[in-house]
């Protein structure tokens, strides 16, 4: 049980490639599977550290790969969106996403070499949550602007307006600010270290 945890993780990052690959179909079964998919990997993210902290199974691995699933995830899935909804999810939008996560893993990884961790902040699981929120949104209406009838009708006049897009700018600037929290907390950790050297 200690390690299911971790099986999560992985699985999450096995399944991601599946689900892209499907909601790039431009199928209504495949953006339905591919909306399931993911709602199946958001739960599994809450529930992984869930388990985590229950059976006390917080390991070094477990803190890097949890969130590098939730990148994958929530990048891969951006990137799709960004394909079949270029107005509504532009590409400058998901471009400052990619080099914040880019940016953080990279802090991560400096940081596991000189034997420390970084320590994922309550504002940058928030984000994470908000992330998948709007994602699972925007697959869903996605899915239902297939629908006949006034389902598709409003789902597809909501895809259309400015809403999506007022929001992504929102997450967007969400984004940006734990990015920043992320490099001021190095920057205080980096002058500690160098201070007790």
């Amino acid at each position: 049980m200690r390690h299911l945890p971790n099986a999560l993780t992985i699985a999450r990052i096995a399944l991601t490639p599946v689900l892209l690959v499907l909601l790039l179909s431009g199928t209504f079964t495949g953006q339905l599977a591919a909306l399931g998919l993911f709602v199946a990997a958001a739960i599994s993210d809450y529930l992984d550290g869930k388990l985590a902290r229950s059976f006390r199974a917080r390991s070094r691995l477990g803190q890097f790969l949890d969130p590098f699933a939730d990148k994958v995830l929530v990048l891969g899935t951006f990137i799709c969106l960004a394909v079949l909804l270029p107005e509504q999810v532009p590409w400058w939008a998901v471009g400052i996403i990619a080099a914040r996560d880019l940016l953080v893993t990279g802090l991560r990884t400096w940081a596991e070499a000189r034997g420390q961790s970084l320590r994922t902040l309550p504002l940058a699981k928030t984000k994470t949550t908000v992330q998948l929120v709007f994602l699972i949104g925007m697959l869903l209406l996605l899915v239902l602007r297939r629908l006949p009838g006034s389902a598709g009708y409003y789902a597809g006049q909501i895809l259309e307006g400015p809403l999506p897009l007022l929001l992504l700018v929102g997450l967007v600037a969400l984004t940006v600010l734990t990015g920043l929290w992320y490099v001021q907390g190095m920057w205080k950790q980096t002058i500690v270290y160098r201070h007790d050297a």
